[in-house]
């Protein structure tokens, strides 16, 4: 398993960024499986390699993971800031293509995060129904409206750039609206990922967690959710990302 860390220029940044990749050595990377993991509001794109195992969960399958630096940015195109939701849902997976080989087949393409990540993997998801084959998600934050809406202090600065002014969040960035609009919609089930969700019992998200886990099974999408024991930290999100690999690629391995 080749691991790089990766120095590059965006287009849609209009600046030099970075991001960490796993990619299988023993097979052809355009034939490989793709996993775009997110990483979350405290973290940069070094820490999924720096605190977990997936770089072993990746040779396993042999899968490739690509992990973007997106800042604090919520995988918003900000208000107040860059379009990081554009650099990671569009630009990204052309440079990745080119850059290594990587398929944008949907059967080969999955989104997985964390926290903030998590919330950027179900964003990805609904402004771009069948491009993913699967998504998982680690203590996810859902209601991102609740969040905006009841924080104070220096993140409330921080939100009113991402989100805008008023405390309140537009509908391509709500997942819950977003989740509401797809039920009255005509879209099929079939254009939507399996979805594998977890979060920790003592997680103050899990909560948000199983209601938005409930509202995709109620809209008749298939999705599995884990709770165990843990809090929102690196302990709980190792074994979650493992449990989401085995969950996708274990009756794929060695194909």
């Amino acid at each position: 398993m080749a691991h790089i860390r990766c120095d590059f220029r965006s287009e849609t940044l209009d600046m030099g960024t970075s991001m960490t990749a796993f990619l299988p050595e023993g097979i052809d990377c355009s034939k490989a499986r793709v996993v775009y993991l997110l990483h979350g509001l405290a973290d940069n794109c070094t820490g999924w390699a720096r605190y977990t195992s997936v770089e072993r969960y990746a040779r396993r399958y042999n899968v490739a993971v690509i992990i973007p630096e997106v800042q604090r940015s919520f995988y918003a195109d900000m208000k107040q800031g860059l379009p990081y939701f554009s650099f990671v849902s569009t630009e990204l997976p052309r440079i990745c293509s080119n850059m290594f080989g990587l398929s944008q087949e949907r059967k080969l393409n999955y989104i997985m995060g964390l926290s903030m990540g998590g919330y950027g993997s179900l964003k990805n998801v609904f402004n771009f129904p069948g491009r993913y084959e699967g998504c998982a998600t680690f203590s996810a934050v859902t209601d991102m409206a609740d969040s905006v809406a009841t924080m104070q202090g220096q993140r409330a600065l921080e939100y009113e750039a991402i989100f805008g002014k008023g405390r309140t969040v537009a509908q391509n960035c709500n997942l819950f609206a977003m989740l509401e609009s797809f039920k009255h919609s005509s879209a099929p089930a079939s254009e939507m990922p399996q979805f594998y969700m977890s979060c920790g019992r003592q997680d103050e998200l899990l909560a948000q967690n199983e209601r938005f886990a409930s509202e995709l099974s109620s809209a008749g999408l298939d999705c599995t959710f884990e709770s165990w024991d843990g809090v929102h930290n690196w302990d709980f999100w190792d074994p979650a990302v493992e449990k989401a690999f085995a969950f996708f690629f274990e009756e794929k391995k060695g194909n």
